[in-house]
């Protein structure tokens, strides 16, 4: 596995084009290799996934969990969970072609540069030749991004471009986290799920939660839980151990948090059922949140006079510093405001009301932090030259504000998860899908 770091959203791609080693290839038998290399692992609508694909995603796999430390599943267990990841892209890839998602290789390059960025590696060549002399296949991988992208606007697109969430549910919100007392809390899980699909009959909710009680008695026995989730979990983050990171008290359902609040690190939850499916949740950490966060605003007014084709930057300091000396003879600067700025602030003399960190373009913002209250300056910006008074100064507390964004967003994160579950199971659903196994799948 290459050691380059990648951002999360396509980090599973890079995993998925990581090359597979002799030892890799060991865990399935050479033999058997040989005569399935040809042979169809799954029928997904028009298309197939083969035996050699699902191979070699599965010793891909294996090299992962091996390297994170993670005991192995059932190798007829993780075989199952692979080959559904697998289902599922390619029934996200066809949707995105129907559909007509694309993304080119103008907007591929893009990404991987940017991921080269981020690897501190200044050219997309650099970065590709580090990969290539690390044995990943530069072709495998730049699709797998693709890929990685094409779903993540595909959830964009039809599920969090939808989403819709009011004011009176951001108050029900703060309401039940304050009765609960989480405000300040933060809480490292893990989580095994297993999806119910979109209007199941009795027998396969029945079957469902047996799957989840089978994984909560290996739990009990003293399994591990991160092998348990390889295995078991239906969650797009399975084979990584179900590891949710670190997640605030207001970014987990009010029906986990219940649940939450009576376990000790290392615990985890009984079964908890959702509209998505049954919940099996560890509680890896526990601490406390963020203290209340103040800033400084700054009550300031402008007179802003542009550049542009017809007026040269030389020509709006001119004209700035002549309309600095007339309100330095005592003129009055909201007057002169009015009379002169070419801003939509200019009718109400030139006010910009409480401005907060990063409001306004940083040459102007540092402008004003160096001024003392009623000291007036000059700066100039891309818009052109500025006359800037500081009013007034204040230290406000944010955290309110903040909460509010904080907790619709985490509505939107809970949310959207249910969303985009629903509409996995609604494409599924649709589907055609054969299993083409020697051991048929169930």
């Amino acid at each position: 596995m290459s050691t380059i770091k990648l951002s999360v959203f396509l980090s599973a791609a890079l995993l998925a084009a990581s090359p597979v080693t002799a030892a890799e290839q060991q865990t399935i038998d050479p033999q058997q290799q040989v005569a399935r290399i040809d042979s169809v692992a799954a029928v997904v609508n028009d298309d197939v996934i083969t035996r050699h694909e699902l191979d070699v995603r599965l010793n891909t796999v294996i090299s992962q969990l091996r390297k994170q430390g993670t005991p192995l599943p059932d190798e007829g267990v993780l075989e199952k969970q692979v080959l559904e990841r697998m289902i599922t892209e390619m029934l996200q890839a066809q949707y995105a072609k129907e559909s007509g998602l694309r993304v080119d290789d103008v907007q591929l390059d893009l990404a991987i540069t940017r991921i080269a960025q981020q690897n501190n590696y200044p050219t997309l060549a650099e970065f590709l030749n580090k990969l290539e002399a690390e044995g990943i296949n530069i072709k495998k991988f730049r699709e797998e991004i693709r890929s990685e992208i094409v779903a993540t606007r595909l959830r964009e697109r039809e599920v969090e471009s939808k989403l819709i969430i009011s004011d009176i549910e951001v108050d029900n919100y703060l309401a039940n986290k304050a009765k609960m007392g989480t405000a300040n809390e933060e809480y490292h899980l893990a989580h095994i799920l297993v999806v119910v699909p979109e209007q199941a009959s009795a027998d396969k909710i029945s079957a469902a939660r047996d799957r989840a009680k089978q994984a909560l008695a290996q739990l009990a026995d003293g399994a591990n839980f991160a092998q348990v989730a390889a295995g078991s979990s239906d969650a797009k983050d399975a084979l990584q151990g179900g590891d949710l990171g670190w997640r605030p008290g207001d970014r987990i359902p009010p029906m986990f948090l219940n649940e939450l609040h009576t376990l000790k690190p290392g615990q985890n939850t009984a079964v908890l059922r959702s509209p998505s499916g049954f919940h099996i949740l560890k509680l890896i950490e526990k601490r406390s949140g963020s203290a209340p966060v103040v800033i400084t605003e700054t009550h300031a007014r402008h007179i802003l006079i542009k550049t542009s084709e017809i007026v040269a930057p030389a020509e709006a300091k001119k004209r700035i510093m002549e309309i600095m000396q007339r309100i330095d003879g005592g003129a009055g600067f909201a007057e002169q405001a009015k009379r002169y700025s070419q801003d939509g602030s200019a009718q109400p003399g030139g006010d910009l009301d409480w401005l907060s960190p990063g409001q306004t373009v940083p040459g102007f913002e540092e402008a004003i932090n160096k001024l003392q209250i009623g000291e007036i300056g000059m700066v100039q910006t891309q818009f052109g030259w500025h006359l800037i008074q500081v009013l007034e100064r204040r230290n406000t507390d944010v955290s309110v504000q903040q909460q509010r964004q904080q907790a619709r967003i985490s509505i939107g994160t809970f949310k959207s998860e249910e969303l985009y579950q629903d509409w996995l199971r609604q494409l599924r659903d649709r589907a055609f899908v054969e299993y083409r196994l020697e051991n048929e799948l169930k």
